[in-house]
């Protein structure tokens, strides 16, 4: 297993982590036998960074890895778990550090995350005194570290890294997903602070290993050495000296074994430029079906009337570049979106109000009405709505608990 240290505490993480948010099912609920054995068999197989989350699979991932972490486990890992950015008082950040403490088994939490904050979030969390509890989580010994994880624009992810002592920091990235949110320039800026950064959505859920568009596998066919479309994109983030950690949501042994495998000589700077000019030549490969050429730089925000633009058109690029499962997956996300968006509100491209402040920032002169509007034909209509009565249960108060 590669290793890899975090600047500030010199803790050795493993290149590869267990993200516990796609555990394998059964009948709708967590297989634990099989996720039992595949997480242990990855931490006996070198892993030692497990990441999960107050709300994944319906509140059930932090108590089923409190019981799979039994036997001696829990002391061969380092735990992640995330405080909700939907919390509503001070108080109810202790209650739910606690219960997560009780969910997990555990006395700490190793590495704890603020989840999903963007910059309605991020404010409201900085509001309700959230850097107090912090420091004083950190000095009761509930929690060791402390991160967040982001998916904002780029101004918010810099004014976030400048505003704690952060020891790390959790972000997406991938051949497709360098420009937008915190972005290369992101994970270069954190890294200069020394702060880890550990990447989510490596292979975009997906998108980047499934259903491929033909122009992609013929360039993956004809490559040397032969590789899975998974272990390109992986080794081209390994590639990067910046990052810490990679987290996959492996829920498939096969899966598992591949990974192990790849990390194990990925290391950063060891790809070649002809394989560098391969990974272009797929990144520009999906670019050309792109519907809107955004690049999340979120000039155009704060929309006054909520829309989150960047996102939206994000949603809309994943729905036309993958296969039928990713079309649904970008349903759902915008069925969320039409919901509650991140910050507990709706933020979906209905909002608009056609008021053209955005068109008047944007760098790349998108139209943005224009597409706005057709974000909304295209994936607010009457399939994305019956897909809200789940949504809503999915994340329920009852449902995060």
């Amino acid at each position: 297993m590669q290793y890899r240290i975090v600047p500030k505490n010199g803790d050795r993480l493993s290149a590869l982590g267990f993200g516990a948010m796609r555990l394998v099912t059964k009948d709708g609920r967590i297989d634990e036998e099989r996720a039992t054995r595949q997480v242990r068999g990855a931490i006996d197989n070198g892993i030692n960074y497990i990441d999960t989350a107050f709300t994944y699979h319906r509140g059930e991932s932090e108590r089923f890895l409190g019981r799979a972490l039994r036997d001696g486990y829990r002391e061969k890992v380092k735990l992640a778990t995330k405080l909700p950015c939907s919390v509503e008082t001070r108080e109810d950040m202790d209650k739910i550090l606690d219960l997560q403490l009780k969910k997990l088994q555990t006395d700490h939490i190793d590495y704890y995350l603020l989840h999903e904050l963007v910059a309605s979030s991020w404010k409201r969390l900085y509001d309700l005194g959230v850097l107090e509890f912090l420091d004083a989580a950190k000095a009761s010994g509930k929690i060791r570290n402390v991160g967040f994880s982001f998916h904002g624009d780029r101004k918010t992810f810099m004014e976030i890294i400048d505003a704690y002592d952060w020891i790390f920091c959790q972000i997406q990235y991938n051949f497709l997903d360098n420009m937008i949110q915190a972005g290369a320039e992101g994970l270069r800026y954190a890294a200069s602070k020394n702060i880890a950064v550990m990447i989510m959505e490596p292979l975009r859920g997906g998108l980047l290993t499934g259903n491929l568009p033909s122009e992609v596998e013929e360039i993956y066919r004809q490559a040397r050495p032969a590789r899975s479309a998974a272990e390109w994109s992986l080794r081209w983030i390994w590639n990067h000296p910046e990052v810490t950690v990679v987290l996959s949501g492996m829920n498939d042994e096969e899966h598992i074994v591949e990974n192990l495998n790849t990390c194990e000589d990925a290391l950063p700077d060891s790809m070649t430029s002809d394989e560098l000019a391969l990974i272009e030549a797929v990144a520009k490969s999906y670019r050309k079906q792109k519907k809107v050429d955004c690049t999340g730089c979120a000039y155009c925000m704060p929309c006054p009337h909520g829309v989150d633009i960047p996102h939206c058109f994000s949603l809309y690029n994943d729905f036309h570049q993958g296969g039928f499962r990713n079309r649904v997956i970008a349903r759902g996300k915008y069925g969320f979106w039409l919901v509650a968006g991140r910050g507990g509100t709706p933020a979906d491209a209905s909002l608009c109000h056609r008021c053209g402040s955005c068109e008047k920032e944007c760098p790349q002169q998108i139209p943005i009405i224009m597409e706005l509007n057709k974000v909304h034909r295209g994936l607010g209509g009457l399939p994305t709505r019956l897909m809200i009565p789940l949504i809503r249960w999915m994340f329920s108060s009852k449902g995060k608990i």
